[in-house]
C-alpha cells in the first residue's frame, strides 16, 4: 500500500510513492528462497537500506537480477548504488524466470552507508500492456573485503 506508515519489506525503506512489488515463490519465479521483490516503476521508485560501515573499509555487494516467469520481457536494467560506487546490471529477459548474479566493491566513507536499488526502465507484459512490470531483484548480500 502506498500509505503505510511501516515498510511492508522490513529492513528496507520504499524511496518513493510507485510501487515496489514483493512477489512469492508459489506464484512467481524467484531466484533464492520464497520471496523477492519487482521493480515495476523504472526511475521513479527505488528500494534502500542503511547499513552500518567502518570508514574507509572495502566491502563487496552481491545481489541477483533476473524476472518472475509473469510474460515481463525486454532489455532490464537494474542500478545499484553504495556509497561513491554505482554499477549498472543489464538484463535482457525472456519472460523464462532466467536470473544471473552481479556484484562490485565499494569504498565505505562513513559509518552509515545508503545502499539504493532501481530499475532504469518501465515495462510491460507480453498479453498485457496495461500492467506493469520489471525486473526481480534478491538475495543481496554485504561483506567486508579482507
Amino acid at each position: 500500500m502506498q500509505q503505510d506508515y511501516m515498510s511492508p519489506l522490513p529492513g528496507w525503506i520504499i524511496e518513493s510513492l510507485k510501487a515496489i512489488k514483493f512477489i512469492d515463490s508459489k506464484h512467481f519465479n524467484v531466484p533464492y528462497g520464497n520471496g523477492a521483490v519487482e521493480l515495476v516503476a523504472g526511475r521513479e521508485s527505488a528500494i534502500a537500506q542503511i547499513l552500518r560501515t567502518v570508514p574507509n573499509k572495502v566491502y563487496k555487494m552481491v545481489f541477483t537480477v533476473g524476472d518472475a516467469r509473469n510474460g515481463c520481457h525486454g532489455s532490464m536494467m537494474v542500478e545499484a548504488f553504495a556509497a561513491k560506487e554505482k554499477l549498472q546490471v543489464q538484463f535482457n529477459s525472456e519472460g523464462k524466470g532466467k536470473s544471473k548474479t552481479a556484484s562490485f566493491k565499494f569504498k565505505a566513507i562513513a559509518d552509515r552507508t545508503r545502499i539504493t536499488f532501481f530499475s532504469s526502465f518501465y515495462h510491460t507484459r507480453i498479453n498485457d500492456y496495461g500492467s506493469l512490470c520489471g525486473p526481480v531483484l534478491d538475495q543481496v548480500i554485504v561483506y567486508p573485503v579482507a
